[in-house]
């Protein structure tokens, strides 16, 4: 398998690339906005060749700006979707930089009534509902 430098629907080179897993996933990017090609917004219909510069924006502030380097009309193996894009520098950094910056984040502490209840609080919960069916406030 070898990228071609024919034009492709840009929803589908999304795909191909494998920076998205489904083409319908793709797709919802393109129309929210979230790719631009050459810096302006795009449709899903819109052909992209090598050379073009494509900007996919992810959740949590994450973004990957990459130039075309092929076309490809189906999705291969990772290593054949690797050849169709180089990343700009900025890029990796940004990238690399986010990694950091999660890896190294503290994690949220727990806050008390989060997840499964205790055996005191399930006890006091089962009264309560028991109360309450009785016509009561529970206590």
């Amino acid at each position: 398998m070898e990228p071609s430098s024919d034009p492709v629907r840009i929803d589908k080179w999304l795909w191909a690339a494998r920076l998205f897993k489904t083409r319908g996933l793709a797709t919802d990017a393109v129309t929210g906005g979230r790719v631009q090609v050459n810096g302006t917004r795009v449709k899903p219909s819109k052909d992209v060749r090598p050379g073009d510069s494509v900007e996919v924006s992810y959740t949590q502030g994450r973004r990957l700006v990459a130039v075309i380097a092929g076309t490809a009309e189906r999705r291969g193996p990772a290593s054949f979707a690797q050849q169709l894009y180089e990343e700009t520098a900025e890029s990796v950094a940004a990238r690399e930089a986010h990694a950091t910056e999660r890896r190294y984040a503290v994690p949220p502490a727990p806050v008390r009534g989060e997840g499964r209840p205790t055996k005191r609080d399930r006890r006091r919960l089962d009264a309560m509902r028991e109360g309450m069916r009785r016509g009561g406030r529970g206590e």
